[in-house]
């Protein structure tokens, strides 16, 4: 999850892109209102879906810095407008951005593949009929298994051919 500061430098970015500096202010002075507001009025609604009070003041604090850090840039590099590809320190953040994400991405790939990958283990509660449980018993009992072990023993056998088709090739149950 991006912090409150990933948030308004995302956001204004975004919305700065080709104001001239007295639009810049304006947005500064909006955002400073919106800032004292979400820090004093606490939000109707709650419960889910409800915005995190705390985290809407922190965002909207973050913005305030942050339309506040592109004002001063633009009036000591001389901008008639905000070019958000001439900001150093921005594109730097972007590109941060973007390595972390690709990052989350190629790690949750390789959890993907690793999880396909393990074994995994399945527990089932079998009920079989009066017949096949008799001669999975007689079996079990025969190889000194409980039966449990010799079903799984030919579970592990199965053989689902390309049309569908289920078979279990022959063989002894051991220990």
């Amino acid at each position: 999850m991006w912090s409150a500061e990933d948030v308004a430098r995302d956001s204004v970015r975004r919305q700065a892109k080709a104001l001239d500096l007295r639009a810049v202010e304006a947005r500064l002075a909006e955002v400073a209102i919106r800032a004292e507001e979400a820090r004093t009025v606490r939000p109707a609604a709650s419960g889910l879906g409800a915005p995190d009070p705390e985290r809407l003041v922190a965002v909207w604090a973050a913005k305030r810095v942050e339309w506040q850090r592109v004002r001063d840039l633009m009036v000591a590099s001389g901008w008639e407008v905000y070019e958000p590809e001439r900001d150093v320190e921005g594109s730097r953040w972007v590109l941060e951005r973007e390595e972390l994400r690709r990052a989350a991405v190629e790690a949750r790939a390789g959890f993907e593949v690793r999880r396909r990958e393990s074994v995994v283990e399945v527990r089932v509660e079998l009920w079989l009929g009066a017949g096949p449980s008799r001669r999975v018993r007689a079996v079990a009992e025969r190889v000194g298994l409980r039966p449990g072990e010799v079903l799984a023993q030919l579970a592990e056998r199965v053989v689902v051919e390309e049309d569908g088709t289920v078979s279990v090739p022959p063989f002894m149950p051991s220990r």
